[in-house]
């Protein structure tokens, strides 16, 4: 066990391991089913969303209950100006136009609601992040004309015109003709490569400086203060970087369905996120990832049963996790690992952990 965990710990298997993922994510959706392809894209839609989730509870320790708030803004920021200018003289200019608005808009939404939550803490703070999601429907239902309040807004059948002057119906991410793939295949691998990006960025984010001053201040503010680390701007840095995560994941939604309502915007939703942040693991990379798979899966699997056992089973799984698993299913390897040893009779059980950064040292310290 020990000789398999030294082979993990080294740079080169590291790379190797993530080499083979890539290349089955790559080739998957080529052979896999229509279903198949759209589970993993909302996998990866919302591990992204978690992924900004636990930027700022898991490696900075701040309450965020109302994060799917930014999701549902960068989600109508990228469709209402795809919907609007996709098909006319600036053409697929509309998506990248509303992928930029997608995580401009939720960013500085983000930093006015920082700048003036993050100085509270606890019960505090929790309110102020609730009341995002609790004002966001009734306003996305209020502006219906513009957010279609209930019914909602699609972009699966706009008006275009072709070079024969015609005007067809057509949607913003059908695959283009000269890619050779269906329509599930390219939404699959234009949400991929985004995630793959942000999660690339998050990865040096949190290993670097910002990271480490993060880490601190999530261990102890007073400590970071004489530091020289300021606890209210790192606090406010993260809350901002995790509203723009929250709304490229907005972005990523409207690729993956083409639609968004004001239900996006919803409490229940967000409290979902949370749970799927705990459950995955909270402080990790990785727990990101199993956090998306854990809210895309556990409802499907609980609808396809009984759909009026979801609540029920999120509630039971969130319970085991806590009890059995407090760094949620991102420590799995290393609990197991560590209960063999000790059945072996080893007493040198937690001597591993002493020489990882400081950033994986605290990542379990709120729990």
């Amino acid at each position: 066990m020990n000789g398999l965990r030294n082979l993990v710990d080294r740079p080169w298997a590291r790379w190797a391991l993530g080499a083979v993922i890539a290349i089955i994510l790559l080739v998957l959706p080529l052979s896999a089913t229509e279903f198949t392809n759209q589970t993993i894209t909302r996998i990866a839609v919302f591990a992204v969303a978690v992924l900004g989730l636990n930027i700022v509870m898991g490696y900075t320790g701040q309450v965020s209950l109302g994060h799917i708030f930014f999701v549902g803004v960068g989600a109508y920021c990228a469709i209402i100006p795809i919907r609007a200018l996709w098909g006319g003289s600036i053409a697929e200019g509309a998506i990248v136009i509303g992928f930029a608005l997608a995580i401009i808009i939720p960013g500085i939404v983000g930093l006015i609601v920082a700048l003036a939550a993050v100085r509270l803490r606890g019960l505090a703070l929790a309110m102020i992040t609730i009341a995002l999601p609790i004002i966001g429907v009734p306003i996305a239902k209020r502006f219906s004309d513009i957010t279609g309040g209930n019914e909602g807004v699609s972009v699966r059948r706009l008006d275009y015109v072709a070079s024969d002057g015609q005007t067809y119906k057509g949607n913003p991410f059908s695959a283009p003709a000269w890619s050779g793939l269906a329509d599930d295949q390219w939404q699959y691998y234009l949400v991929m490569i985004i995630a793959a990006a942000l999660f690339g960025l998050a990865f040096f984010l949190v290993r670097g400086k910002y990271g480490r001053a993060f880490a601190i201040v999530k261990a102890n503010e007073s400590v970071a203060a004489s530091m020289g680390i300021s606890p209210y701007r790192y606090k406010v840095l993260a809350f901002t970087i995790a509203s723009m995560y929250g709304g490229a994941a907005g972005f990523l939604y409207i690729v993956a369905l083409q639609y968004t309502s004001s239900e996006t915007l919803s409490f229940g939703h967000s409290i979902e996120l949370v749970i799927a942040t705990i459950v995955g693991g909270a402080g990790s990379i990785v727990g990101s990832i199993l956090g998306g798979a854990v809210y895309v899966l556990v409802p499907q699997i609980t609808n396809a049963i009984s759909p009026e056992s979801t609540t029920v089973v999120q509630g039971i799984v969130i319970l085991l996790v806590l009890f059995l698993l407090p760094g949620g299913l991102a420590s799995l390897p290393r609990v197991l690992a560590r209960r063999f040893r000790r059945a072996r009779g080893g007493h040198n059980v937690d001597s591993s952990n002493s020489t990882e950064p400081a950033i994986e040292n605290t990542e379990n310290t709120k729990h």
